[in-house]
């Protein structure tokens, strides 16, 4: 205590001993290089033993699947009318019975913009429909007809 009282100095001391030698020679390497130097120091010259004996395996890359999807992107679509109006989406949004401002998106073409896989609910495509001015919607692939041709023509 009384070194601490007498001289700030005596904290930031240097000593020539080895073992701080490689501490702040190792201060500015990377951490696997610091490793590598600290075990070398530690183990006795006569034991020496080859790096890459004393490395760990590296773990094994795991690889996601793509998943598969129903459609493409920018596929062509329309809306099955009787799968629609039975399915929730169409409950919750609460529209009177045979409300008729749906009528585009059983008739006109709607094109896929994107396409997602949801863990509790399936496959969904974000459809937005040509010429009608409402954004774009996620609906579930199963309620959806595919267009072989892009001049889809109306029903």
């Amino acid at each position: 205590m009384e070194a601490l009282a007498s001289s700030p100095r005596a904290l930031f001391a240097r000593t020539a001993s080895p073992t701080t030698a490689v501490a702040t020679s190792a201060r500015w390497m990377p951490s696997s290089s610091r490793l590598v130097k600290a075990a070398a120091a530690a183990e006795p010259a006569g034991d020496a033993k080859p790096a890459a004996a004393a490395a760990a395996p590296a773990p094994k890359k795991i690889l996601k699947k793509k998943p598969v999807y129903s459609m493409k992107k920018g596929q062509i679509v329309r809306v099955e009318k009787e799968k629609y109006l039975n399915s929730i989406n169409y409950l919750s949004v609460g529209h009177p019975p045979f409300y008729k401002g749906l009528d585009y998106i059983y008739e006109d073409r709607g094109e896929v913009l994107d396409i997602r896989i949801f863990e509790e609910t399936g496959e969904y495509a974000l459809i937005a429909w040509v010429g009608i001015p409402t954004p774009p919607a996620w609906l579930p692939t199963y309620m959806l007809i595919k267009s072989d041709k892009l001049d889809y023509e109306r029903i």
